[in-house]
């Protein structure tokens, strides 16, 4: 039995979840979570065999929510959610540790697949995902600025580009407003922005958030 622990901040998106994946024998849903917070403290109560982790969560959010995880159990399997199928998303989900990358616009059988795939140890991406991976790994395509970012700037940018404030982030990331602050120069500097505003509008245009 694979026991598999939900966290997306939709409780509608979650109960869909559920039941598709329940109605594959040899599944279980052993619990839900909401926030990032819930599903790191969810995970080591529950020790699923599989994480299904949506990246776009409120409080910490799901990247931080997975290098927890990842940093407790390195050989915890986590199965990254995103709304969003860019090529960034991928590659920081996977250089955090994830074991499968999923984008919700993907047809309901490929989750019963990455799960099956993720429990058993293998890497996961749907074929259009991988596909355009690979083409671009082959053809040596550029990376997008924000694709330069680190994992860590990476993060924070989100934050900033949904509006946080330096000591909000500080605070669900756990790291120092110095730290923060730190980031956000580095952030700026590496995507030519100014202010705030410049941030969220490179986020857009980027496709890692929603207008």
């Amino acid at each position: 039995m694979i026991r598999v622990l939900l966290a997306d901040d939709h409780a509608v998106v979650r109960t869909g979840f559920r039941l598709l994946l329940q109605s594959r024998a040899g599944i279980t849903v052993a619990g839900e979570a909401g926030t990032g917070e819930a599903a790191y403290q969810s995970f080591l109560e529950l020790k699923p065999d599989v994480v299904v982790l949506d990246l776009a969560m409120p409080g910490m959010g799901g990247l931080e929510a997975l290098r927890r995880i990842v940093a407790r159990d390195p050989e915890a399997r986590v199965l990254a959610l995103s709304a969003h199928d860019d090529l960034t998303h991928v590659r920081h989900a996977l250089c955090e540790g994830a074991r499968g990358f999923l984008s919700k616009r993907s047809a309901p059988d490929a989750l019963l697949d990455a799960v099956g795939e993720v429990a058993a140890g293998r890497r996961y991406l749907d074929e259009s995902t991988a596909r355009r991976l690979d083409l671009a790994e082959r053809e040596g395509a550029a990376k997008s600025p924000v694709e330069r970012l680190t994992e860590r700037e990476f993060e924070v940018f989100l934050h900033l580009a949904r509006g946080s404030t330096v000591q909000r982030i500080a605070q669900e990331l756990n790291l120092s407003a110095s730290t923060v602050g730190t980031h956000l120069y580095n952030i700026k500097q590496k995507l030519g922005a100014v202010t705030q505003s410049d941030l969220t509008l490179i986020a857009i245009r980027s496709g890692v958030i929603e207008p």
